[in-house]
């Protein structure tokens, strides 16, 4: 199930990253992208890095690197609350 997830992730990420005009052009700009990541294509890129995000999660997930880095990450967070 892992694998399967993790393939359809990815297809969806590649074309999230490969029809970054499209979106933006049915779904209009966004203007904090327009206004932080450039004046020309500021919203194809943030589409394409959410595309490019998705697929490298994926692949951490589907390897189960994922999981080891969240559980690094917040549970030495827990131990430093608790004591």
């Amino acid at each position: 199930m892992r694998y399967f997830l993790g393939l359809l992730i990815i297809g969806v990420g590649f074309l999230i990253t490969w029809k970054a005009d499209w979106i933006m052009n049915n779904f209009g700009r966004i203007a904090w992208a327009e206004e932080h990541l450039g004046t020309e294509g500021g919203t194809r890129l943030l589409y394409k890095l959410i595309g490019i995000s998705a697929i490298v999660l994926s692949f951490l997930y589907m390897s189960g690197i994922l999981s080891s880095i969240l559980r690094a990450i917040f549970s030495n967070s827990i131990q430093t609350v608790n004591e």
